[in-house]
Order: C-alpha cells, then structure tokens, then sequence
C-alpha cells in the first residue's frame, strides 16, 4: 500500500451517515471535505407539477396530493425534504468531531463551488446520492470520482432501485461502485455485490412501503462496498470492469401506468405461489 494517504472530496445531498462513518474509519484515506448540495428542488411552473403528477401518480392522487397541500397538510415530498434536512445536521456534526471541512452549496456546477472543490487538492471523489454531474465536477479529484448506484450495472442503470428489479421479478438487487462517467451509471466497474430480493406480501400492494424498508436495509451492505472500493483503489489492487452497455439500459421514474402494472404482476406472482403450494400439498396427501 502506498505511505500517502487518499484525499477524499464526497459529494452528497444527505442521507450518507453510515457510508462517512466507514469512510472516516479508513487507514488508507481521510477526508480533504464534505460538499453538500442545498438546492436539489428544480424549480417548475404549476402547470409543469401537474402535468408531472398525472404522469407518475395518476389524476386521483393528483387531486389528492394538491388538496392537501391547499390544506396546509405535509405530503410525502415535505417529509422526504425534512428528512434530508436532519441528515445534514448529522453529517456536520460528524463531521465537525471528526475535524473535517463540510460547505454547504448551492449548486456543485457553481464557480463558487467548482473553486472550492479544486481548492481541496484530493485524490478520489465520492459521490453519495446527487444529481447527475457535469464533467466539470466529477473530475476535478486526480483519480476521478466513484459513484455508489444500487442496481446491478450495466443491466440496471438509472432508477429507482428495487423498483424496477420487483417489476421484473429479479430475485435479487445488485449494489454497484463504479468511476463516473458522462453517461449515467456507465463508468468503469470497480466492486459489485448482490442482495437477495423477495417481496414481503405482509406489505400486501403497498410496495412503496416495501421498497422503502428494503432500502433502509440496503445502507450497511452500500457502506462497506464504498469503503471497501475506496480501500482496493488505495493500495492498487482495484481491477476495474468495463461497462457493456448493450447488455441492460437506463431505467427512469416509473409512470403511473407502470406502478399499476408492478400491482398487477405482485397480485399474478401471489396467485402462482398459492397455487404452487397447494399443488404440493395435495400431492403429499
């Protein structure tokens, strides 16, 4: 292993806790800064929001959603964007104890940004749940940046992750490290790892639930894959796999359309499992 420590520069908009915690615990790697992206709500018209809304949700939770919100009511959006903010609050404590540098900014495409970034001199960059990034940023650290994506790449890029892996009846989901590149999720393989996957039918139809839990349980197995790619970059062991694009594609939100259509397969999944026990049943007898 080499003597000189990596300088790291992680990217992020929050929600990293575990993943910097392992980080920080690395011997071979610290931390030159913490780069937190405040401005992650594009801004669209109403006519935009709505016209999005029926797209994704539908009309009837549509009428819902903006009902509330004439109400004064939080909706998942507003709770979603309070969560990240109490992450950040964490990352900077953390942060703090750990005597590293954390900006706040408003745009990682800034000048103001891109001049903080080159001023921290690193090595690696990690980029921890972002938007896509420009050129310009991600390639600023001397080695380049890594991005953790949860989907087996190259046959899952894009996302949502879990989504489109229960949709098409994957039996598990892929956890991928890989260099970033212009093209979404297509950079060079550095370390891949699978989880199992099973829909839990306690949940019933309510998959957004489940997808929601499942992530949750996806954040240990996501940390040690980051600090463990960060560690085989470090000492030169790394042996980076190029992307065949040809082989998968980028997936995107999921219409509303495609949401009933997952509801439709969970229910026709149900209905052959059921069928498949009691075939064996009545063949035990």
């Amino acid at each position: 292993m080499n003597d000189k420590r990596l300088r790291l520069l992680v990217l992020t908009q929050g929600g990293c806790e575990l993943a910097l915690n392992r980080l920080l615990e690395l011997e071979c790697a610290e931390i030159a800064g913490i780069f937190i992206e405040t401005d992650i709500i594009r801004r669209r018209s109403l006519r935009e929001k709505v016209a999005r809304s029926v797209k994704y949700d539908g009309y009837a939770a549509t009428l819902v959603k903006f009902a509330r919100r004439l109400l004064g009511a939080a909706g998942f959006r507003d709770q979603e964007i309070k969560a990240i903010s109490e992450s950040r609050d964490r990352l900077g404590e953390i942060a703090r104890q750990n005597g590293v540098p954390v900006h706040l900014v408003d745009n990682y495409h800034s000048e103001t940004s891109l001049r903080l970034m080159r001023e921290a001199d690193s090595d690696l960059g990690i980029v921890l749940g972002t938007n896509i990034l420009k050129e310009s940023v991600f390639a600023i650290p001397r080695l380049g940046s890594i991005n953790l994506h949860q989907g087996l790449a190259p046959y899952y890029r894009g996302g949502p992750s879990v989504f489109w892996e229960l949709s098409n009846g994957e039996r598990e989901v892929g956890l991928t490290v890989h260099f970033v590149a212009p093209k979404v999720d297509t950079g060079d393989i550095v370390l891949q790892r699978t989880v199992p996957l099973e829909y839990d039918y306690s949940y019933r139809l309510d998959y957004q639930s489940f997808i929601r839990d499942y992530r949750q349980k996806l954040k240990v197995p996501s940390a040690n894959l980051v600090a463990e790619a960060v560690r085989v970059i470090a000492d030169g062991s790394a042996v980076l796999i190029p992307q065949q694009t040809d082989l998968g594609k980028r997936y995107r939100l999921p219409t509303k359309k495609q949401k009933d259509e997952l509801r439709r397969r969970l229910i026709e999944r149900r209905r052959l499992q059921s069928f498949a026990l009691a075939q064996k049943s009545h063949g035990g007898d």
